[in-house]
């Protein structure tokens, strides 16, 4: 398993957004490592003074003391119009880590679509870019068990904004509305999407 962990973060104009909940999700991979030598990661951004990034913060933990590595790159958001449902019962991608290959494997099972819905154990978890949610009656739902507990989901749900729930693979085309949540494209709902499963 790789040991490189990364974070991604939004700059805009200079503005790091979030960081707070960067610096907390950096802090829990460390602890999970049981690893006590914690960085402050604002620290080692500068940002650009202009234009819209993705800064890409990079942490080796391999070595000691671990590495971090920040590389800025100007940022356009891809465009989802069709979501492919995939499955893999086998599929772990708990931390954020630069080793995606198990994503990439199955990002390259999506035909035509632009991006896929990965279920495990017959639940929805994530796209390969983004934790998902859905509309209800009861308000916007996400699952409770995804790949990856995105900074954008964590924030949305402390704020009360989302709530976490199961929900299974045919549920999905009962929903009246999806979006699509990270950290550079916050929560975004998709006006017109289609789900090929």
């Amino acid at each position: 398993m790789s040991k490189i962990f990364l974070e991604t973060i939004k700059i805009l104009d200079g503005e790091i957004f979030h960081i707070d909940y960067h610096q907390k999700r950096y802090k829990s991979v460390l602890k999970e490592f049981n690893i006590d030598e914690i960085q402050v990661l604002k620290s080692f951004i500068n940002p650009p003074d202009f234009g819209l990034y993705r800064c890409r913060l990079t942490y080796d933990l391999s070595i000691s003391p671990h590495e971090i590595k920040v590389e800025y790159f100007r940022y356009k958001k891809r465009d989802i119009k069709t979501l492919k449902v995939v499955f893999d019962n086998d599929i772990n991608y708990k931390f954020k880590s630069t080793c995606r290959d198990d994503l990439d494997k199955l990002y390259e099972l999506r035909d035509d679509c632009d991006d896929i819905i990965i279920i495990k154990d017959l639940l929805v978890t994530d796209t390969t870019i983004a934790n998902i949610a859905f509309y209800t009656d009861i308000g916007w739902i996400t699952p409770k068990k995804p790949l990856l507990k995105g900074s954008t989901r964590q924030r949305l749900i402390d704020e009360g904004k989302l709530l976490e729930a199961d929900i299974k693979v045919q549920d999905i085309k009962k929903f009246s509305k999806v979006a699509l949540l990270n950290a550079m494209i916050d929560f975004d709902i998709l006006e017109s999407c289609e789900f090929l499963i």
